[in-house]
């Protein structure tokens, strides 16, 4: 089943399910009018949504035309987000480039932030930023949406709480991030509002590709047209889905509609750093990483961060060479403050 959010006049959309080609979608205000609304009772509300996206799929339901400019976040907002580091291979490379090395905790127990959840970004809006010194770069991650979680849950029960799956480009400004984390607390300014993709998939809609804890499918990002990665989310994860739900609810119960994210989706080539795509590696799902291993191998780093007109896309797409999720599709705008209040 695929479900998505329509924009209108109210915050948080109306949710519709859309056909497995992306094309068609149906309203389905009577059973649910938003996502929260169905995660919120989802025991009740999904096989009632599954039925549509059955009638959907063989002409039985009424359609309308889906076009993925209309529509948000399938959560437009949410209780809550929180985004994981599970590829230890980019954290790795992050304190080498500076001449750190990486905890031997960090191979046993995961990293998370608390994001901020109160507005995010459709899947076209673009990334505004005051200015390009800020340091902008995409980070092409995948993501869940989990029911409610108990504080102290397993990770395998953590892995039967997920609901659905859905991309997200966690936008960072790498240039406030060092002052930010000096201070000890955290990020906040340098993480502004992310963006998820058109489409959020029940797990049983990827077939083996979903293993219950990780997708094996390649990400794919494109920076101004031309392919930057392809690296495959199921390679290098060191904590799957399970293990992050896991160790977010380890002191705190997990509502219905929380977020967490996988982080930047890495992979490392024959034990070593990854390589452009044009060595015949996968590429990158951030600017950072190749920045990181320009500094390790040439001294400095020599690929610029994202300028005002930049375009970045994220997607994946299924053995077929089908888009699973829809499209991220984000251009990089200067923001010209909120105007006379």
């Amino acid at each position: 089943m695929k479900l998505a959010t329509l924009k209108d006049s109210t915050r948080d959309g109306r949710l519709v399910v859309v056909s497995r080609d992306l094309t068609r979608c149906s309203e389905v205000g009577h059973i649910a009018r938003t996502l929260q609304a169905a995660l919120d009772d989802w025991e009740h509300v999904a096989p009632r949504l599954a039925l549509i996206a059955e009638g959907v799929e063989t002409g039985a339901q009424p359609t309308i035309r889906f076009h993925e400019h209309d529509a948000t976040s399938p959560l437009p907002r949410a209780y809550q987000w929180a985004d994981g580091s599970a590829y230890v291979n980019h954290v790795e490379l992050v304190r080498k480039a500076r001449g750190a090395e990486v905890p031997a905790s960090f191979w046993t127990d995961p990293l998370i932030y608390q994001g901020g959840s109160d507005a995010f970004l459709a899947p076209r809006d673009p990334i505004l930023a005051a200015d390009e010194a800020y340091g902008i770069d995409m980070e092409g991650e995948v993501a869940v949406i989990t029911g409610d979680v108990a504080m102290g849950s397993s990770p395998e029960a953590a892995r039967g709480a997920i609901r659905l799956l859905m991309l997200v480009n966690d936008v960072s400004l790498r240039g406030l991030i060092p002052g930010e984390l000096a201070k000890g607390f955290g990020f906040f300014q340098s993480k502004p509002a992310s963006a998820f993709s058109p489409v959020a998939v029940t797990p049983d809609e990827l077939g083996d590709a979903w293993d219950g804890g990780k997708l094996h499918l390649p990400l794919l990002v494109s920076l101004n047209g031309k392919p930057f990665g392809k690296a495959n989310a199921g390679i290098d994860m060191t904590f799957d889905f399970g293990q992050l739900i896991a160790h977010a609810a380890k002191t705190r119960n997990l509502a219905a509609g929380t977020i967490i994210g996988s982080g930047t989706v890495s992979n490392k080539l024959d034990g070593g750093p990854g390589k452009p795509m044009e060595e015949s590696g996968s590429g990158y799902s951030c600017i950072a990483e190749i920045r990181m291993i320009e500094a390790i191998e040439i001294g400095s780093p020599k690929t610029p961060f994202m300028k005002f007109g930049d375009q970045v896309r994220i997607e994946m797409k299924d053995k077929a060479g089908h888009s699973i999720f829809g499209a991220i599709e984000q251009t990089v705008e200067k923001y010209r403050g909120a105007g006379p209040q």
